[in-house]
């Protein structure tokens, strides 16, 4: 790997930093944005599009126990994932979208990067603690939880079993979580990838131990991926330590200043929020779903498995491009961030495009691979292409949401994830009175489509005000970045 150095303002300037050609953070920086988009997305996409096939495989384990219940069980059991990802979430991307600014204000000042240290050990340690209080608060409520969940008397065993597993493993999960998003930030995609990828691989032996060997069922299903989540901390951890430029999990850095606190929660209460309402979105789901039997909890459970995968590809792309988002608002590189988000949409278009297609023509084959029973597979079948419309719309409202997180647009953020949560119980309540099953299964399209409409708007509003702050930003020192992102 090359060595030379490239300057990123001109030689006459006293603060000028130097960024290493070929280094996670010239990626950021210069480097073209087609090679800078490759480097961030296509390990994170590929990363994902692994876990989600580790979801359908997992779900191919449990299947292959032959009890409904126990199926329908891991689908009951989804909120507290998004439970785990709103924890983590509040730190992570908050935290995430700092560091990111911070680097690029860097460029033009080097003290910025300082402060980078003290986000990353408050976040990790913020989600520890919040993990902590949260999932112990669940488990002395698993009863109610699991009632609220929407399990019936047949799948509650599972369900109870499956939950305070995860509930167990909160505060791992959420940390890690949170690393994955502080480590992408620093621009170091391929060890998110190796990490997530290993991750997946050792949740798949453990499922093979505990699910088939052992005998232990959901329960054993939840364990593998807590375990194999712990794995991914001690990765991250051992990495940050040994070569990271600029993060820290050491607990001398962690602080409560607010010039910290406050940008990096500003940001993650949209994710929180957004996570939040994802979590009464599945519990008004499933137990609108469970009116219609343990069938269609059964198929909603792989059918949205299979769309994941084109899905996650996406994200892939929508979650990679944060820290560059974030990096030239944070330098004041008005022609990078606009360049990126070009790039980016066209992406996102091209992928929704040929994977819609795609498993829309063969939804049929792939979804009878799992699921024998022909009234289940033809409620899968409606559930796919439900999913697939979804997917295209939540693509590019993930791109705008990306833009305002890593723009520091916290207000905007949290607009569109309070309209997503607003918009989809009113809807999934009518479609359930005038449609039945087929307006619960649309519901969720229909309010990624309208969320979407509500992004372009916020865009178009928040303009003026993303232009301002890259006038400004590239000039900023470290306490303004940090102060501008406090307000």
């Amino acid at each position: 790997m090359s060595s030379t150095h490239v300057p990123t303002t001109p030689s006459t300037s006293p603060e000028t930093s130097t960024v290493t050609v070929g280094s996670n953070r010239w990626f950021l920086s210069t480097a073209p944005i087609v090679r800078a988009l490759v480097h961030l997305c296509v390990p994170l996409a590929a990363a994902m599009i692994v876990g989600a096939l580790y979801n359908v495989v997992n779900a191919g384990f449990v299947g292959s126990l032959h009890d409904t219940a126990l199926l329908a069980a891991v689908t009951l059991g989804s909120p507290v994932l998004g439970l785990v990802m709103a924890v983590g979430g509040v730190f992570g991307v908050g935290g995430g979208a700092l560091v990111s600014r911070l680097l690029g204000a860097a460029e033009r000042d080097p003290a910025a990067a300082e402060q980078v240290r003290h986000v990353s050990s408050f976040a990790v340690w913020g989600s520890v603690v919040a993990g902590v209080v949260v999932g112990g608060a669940a488990l002395l409520l698993l009863d109610p939880l699991v009632g609220l969940l929407g399990a019936d008397a047949a799948a509650a065993p599972a369900t109870r079993a499956y939950v305070g597993v995860l509930l167990a493993f909160v505060p791992v999960l959420a940390a890690a979580f949170c690393l994955e998003q502080l480590v992408r930030a620093e621009g170091a995609a391929r060890q998110v990838m190796v990490a997530l990828v290993a991750s997946t691989v050792a949740n798949l032996v453990l499922d093979v131990l505990f699910i088939l060997v052992l005998g232990w069922g959901v329960a054993g299903a939840a364990l593998s991926v807590g375990l194999a989540n712990l794995g991914v901390v001690v990765y991250f951890a051992v990495w940050l330590q040994r070569r990271s430029e600029h993060l820290s999990v050491a607990p001398r850095w962690f602080t409560l200043s607010p010039a910290v606190v406050r940008p990096v929660l500003g940001v993650g209460v949209g994710e929180l929020l957004q996570s939040g309402f994802l979590i009464v979105t599945s519990l008004v789901l499933n137990n609108l779903a469970a009116a219609y039997g343990d069938g269609p909890l059964a198929a909603m459970g792989v059918a949205v498995r299979i769309a994941q995968v084109p899905e996650f590809l996406i994200m892939g792309v929508t979650l990679g491009v944060l820290p560059l988002l974030a990096y030239s608002y944070g330098k004041g590189d008005r022609e990078r961030l606009a360049a990126t988000l070009r790039a980016s949409a066209l992406t996102v278009g091209g992928i929704a495009a040929v994977f819609s297609v795609t498993v829309f023509l063969l939804r049929d084959a792939i979804f009878s691979a799992f699921v024998a029973d022909r009234a289940v597979l033809g409620i899968g079948v409606t559930i796919i292409t439900a999913q697939l419309v979804a997917m295209i719309a939540n693509g590019f409202t993930g791109l705008i949401t990306s833009l305002f997180q890593g723009t520091g647009r916290a207000l905007a953020a949290t607009v569109m994830s309070v309209t997503q949560g607003v918009l989809f119980v009113p809807v999934v309540l009518l479609g359930n009175l005038w449609f039945g099953l087929a307006g619960i299964i649309w519901a969720l399209t229909v309010t990624e489509c309208a969320v979407l409409l509500v992004g372009l708007v916020l865009w178009l509003v928040s303009r003026a005000a993303i232009e301002r702050g890259l006038a400004e930003g590239s000039a900023e020192r470290a306490e303004g970045v940090l102060e501008q992102a406090a307000a």
